[in-house]
């Protein structure tokens, strides 16, 4: 994955609160669409959230700036996305807003955009407060997307993925499919505390998934206002399979045979390995949202 060098990145859309002294409580599962870690433990393993801090507490006030925002002070430029971690975040979170935006332009409604919080440790959050064990989720109380960076390290070393940009970008991308969900009135769905194989939970991930392959079709030519070229600027086929690779990594099946040694599709909250596959593979090479229909 490759970014336009001389493309200028929209910082705004991401809020750094990497720092920030953020006031102790426990982390909230309840409200929102929570992150992967906390869905491991807690409803993959069947552990109580309890033990792991993760309390259904309500809203909470939405996380505030630091004093030091990192990325509007590294992060101008596509070379500086070629070249930081956090930098490549902005970017894509820039071209995967890019795409959501027009393409709701284009069907004749209004795309509301999403910041990114980045954070670490802990956060405050329109679904209460949250720690970095619950990875990366969407949160609709404040319609934001939070993310502690240190989860694709983990994604590689904890859930095995052989990682890459582009990994990122899937993730990054999937909790966007959320906040589209969330616009359309899709993402209540999930909310009816039904697990299993055939659970609206799982049928809300697999299309979020789908969402992310609609993007990656259209993400080398999507155009970016400022410039009117495409922030990014190559999708290889190793990239497509390092997202692929980072799906079925988050599978439920591979999850419970790696951390409890058994798979129980009665549990399950993403789907499958090769379920997160087939729909990243669907919207990927349709290009097109109305095939991104896991309900039917």
């Amino acid at each position: 994955m490759q970014f336009d060098d001389d493309a200028r990145l929209d910082t705004s859309e991401v809020q750094d609160v990497r720092g920030s002294r953020i006031p102790g409580g426990r982390a909230t599962v309840g409200g929102g669409v929570v992150g992967l870690i906390a869905l491991v433990l807690g409803l993959f393993l069947g552990v109580d959230p309890g033990r792991l801090g993760l309390t259904d507490s309500g809203g909470g006030p939405a996380a505030t700036a630091s004093g030091l925002a990192q990325v509007e002070q590294s992060c101008r430029t596509g070379q500086d996305a070629d070249t930081r971690d956090d930098c490549r975040t902005v970017a894509v979170v820039n071209s995967v807003q890019d795409y959501w935006d027009q393409e709701f332009t284009r069907r004749g409604a209004g795309y509301s955009r999403s910041p990114t919080v980045f954070f670490g440790e802990r956060v405050n959050t329109g679904c209460g407060s949250a720690s970095s064990a619950v990875g990366p989720f969407y949160c609709p109380g404040d319609r934001k997307v939070y993310l502690d960076l240190g989860f694709f390290d983990e994604l590689r070393s904890k859930f095995g993925a052989g990682g890459g940009p582009f990994a990122q970008a899937y993730v990054v991308a999937h909790e966007y499919g959320h906040h589209v969900q969330d616009l359309m009135g899709t993402l209540s769905r999930s909310q009816d505390g039904r697990t299993g194989a055939d659970s609206n939970a799982v049928k809300v991930e697999l299309q979020a998934d789908c969402y992310a392959g609609v993007w990656a079709r259209h993400a080398t030519t999507t155009k970016d206002e400022s410039t009117g070229r495409p922030l990014i600027t190559r999708l290889t086929d190793a990239d497509i399979t390092d997202g692929l690779d980072a799906a079925a990594a988050v599978g439920d099946d591979r999850i419970q045979e790696r951390f409890q040694g058994r798979v129980a599709p009665e549990s399950w909250t993403h789907g499958s390995a090769a379920q997160r596959q087939q729909w990243f593979r669907e919207g990927y090479r349709s290009g097109d949202m109305e095939r991104c229909d896991t309900f039917r």
